[in-house]
């Protein structure tokens, strides 16, 4: 069948997608999700399909393409195109074997790695996908089956340098800042250290979100390279690299579910940093009820695995199991926590101290790993000498970023306070409301949004003391999260 094109102006995000009349369709008795092949001048590409009634859209005779296809085939509006019917991926039916709880194989798992990165699956496809590995997790074996097909299927970034070091949080604690002061440290004692960053999925800001404050995150693999062997580290945004890009497509579908199934969190930290070349790298898992991983007995699980992970890889893994309980640092929100490690890095007292002591702590660790002793002391004298907040701007300057005051950081606007209602002590903080009045404020998309917290746990505290500031950029969102803020049992004083 011969069909004529209308470029109907929208993008999937990844997914190659057609729409046809359901009359068109009908007379090749083709529906919602199949697949078509669309050839134009001897290039074919297979598309996911669908199907309105709506001749507004799509008039019967032509065939609507979004702009996925038309940059792929170079359409215009009214080409011809030959379409003709394509088998479904063959993943799919890999895919409801996982949902069957069946184990697959490395073909299986290559083949379905390969159709994510070549936009073969639509994202309700990939969601099962998705669905499948939280549902039945995979085995070890199929974990580093997926981390290899991961790798293999994007760039690698080859320092040829050793040791690289890396580190990596597994998050879901607010705050928790820690790679912005690590990193320069670590290229300041003179190792280095690239450092690829997700933005948020579910939390008030990640890495990415955060440094972007301060510089630009976003670079190809050839500029991230020049400016890690000119400086020793960087902190910028993996999703922009296609180092390992099935990850990057999974996250997108994970972010709205709001799930981390745990095979694909093993297989993305590992292949993300397999594929910066990385040698020696230390994982933090912070536990709590709230947090991403709940108890120890998960947290010791999920150690097994890295380590496991990590010996396939040839990789030297170092596991730590950190207190959850509580937001690290004070600011919650991208500029409220650049502010803090710029106090940090330039010794201002106003820096959280309990942000420092983490970063200290696993420093020493990493320095540990690669046979040096006394860590927190050389740590701690990087710190105080100003080497590592000299470093810190090197950095930013390479990224394209300006040295800036922490004060000049430009927080929300429209700012409110939440008042200890009597006195007591600090008993227990809600992670899990805290992120969430940080994000209705607007974090992480307005920088400037977020949370200020003026007391931790253990704290004592008065009547009418402040415990928290709420900042937002928009007017709208800062009193939605104030009436949040009031109806909430934010902290517990007792």
């Amino acid at each position: 069948m011969k069909l004529r094109v209308k470029d109907i102006d929208t993008s999937s995000g990844g997914p190659l997608i057609a729409v046809m009349n359901q009359k068109d369709a009908d007379l090749l008795d083709l529906h919602v999700m199949d697949r078509l092949k669309i050839k134009k001048r001897g290039k074919i590409d297979t598309v996911v399909l669908d199907v309105t009634q709506n001749s507004k859209i799509v008039p019967k005779g032509k065939i609507g393409v979004f702009e996925e296809v038309v940059n792929s085939l170079k359409l215009r509006n009214d080409d011809s195109v030959q379409i003709s019917v394509a088998r479904k991926p063959l993943s799919i039916d890999f895919i409801k074997n996982k949902l069957n709880g069946q184990r697959l194989s490395k073909k299986e798992i290559y083949q379905i790695v390969w159709d994510i990165v070549h936009n073969k699956l639509s994202s309700v496809e990939l969601a099962y996908f998705v669905a499948a590995c939280y549902t039945n997790v995979m085995s070890t074996e199929e974990t580093i089956l997926l981390t290899k097909a991961m790798v293999k299927h994007g760039d690698v970034l080859n320092l040829h340098k050793y040791p690289v070091i890396d580190k990596h949080s597994i998050g879901g604690i607010p705050g928790n800042r820690t790679s912005l002061v690590i990193i320069p440290i670590i290229a300041a004692a003179g190792y280095y250290i690239p450092k690829t960053s997700s933005r948020s999925i579910t939390s008030p800001a990640g890495t990415a979100d955060t440094m972007e404050v301060l510089a630009n995150v976003t670079f190809p693999i050839k500029k991230m390279k020049e400016i890690v062997l000119k400086t020793k580290g960087c902190i910028v945004w993996g999703g922009s690299l296609n180092l390992a890009p099935a990850d990057d497509k999974i996250i997108a579908v994970e972010r709205p579910l709001e799930i981390d199934a745990e095979s694909q969190l093993l297989a993305s930290i590992m292949a993300k940093k397999y594929a910066v070349s990385s040698t020696h790298i230390l994982i933090d898992i912070p536990i709590n009820k709230d947090a991403k991983v709940r108890n120890r007995a998960e947290a010791l699980r999920l150690k097994s695995e890295f380590k496991k992970i990590g010996k396939k890889l040839r990789k030297h893994v170092k596991v730590i199991i950190t207190d959850g309980k509580q937001p690290i640092g004070n600011g919650i929100g991208p500029a409220l926590e650049a502010r803090d490690v710029l106090w940090l890095l330039k010794r201002d007292p106003r820096a959280p101290i309990d942000l420092e002591k983490k970063c200290l702590m696993m420093c020493a660790k990493l320095f540990t790993m690669i046979g040096i002793k006394n860590g927190y002391s050389k740590a701690l004298e990087i710190l105080n000498s100003g080497k590592a907040y000299t470093k810190m701007a090197e950095i930013i300057k390479a990224q394209g970023g300006k040295e800036i005051a922490p004060d000049k950081i430009k927080i929300g606007k429209f700012s409110f306070d939440v008042l200890s209602k009597k006195n007591g002590a600090v008993k227990w903080i809600d992670n899990i409301y805290i992120s969430k009045i940080a994000r209705i404020a607007g974090a992480p998309h307005d920088k400037g949004s977020g949370i200020y917290l003026h007391k931790h746990l253990g704290d004592k505290v008065r009547k009418g003391e402040k415990l928290f500031t709420i900042y937002s950029e928009s007017r709208h969102e800062f009193e939605y999260a104030k009436d949040v803020a009031k109806n909430s049992k934010v902290f517990i004083i007792k």
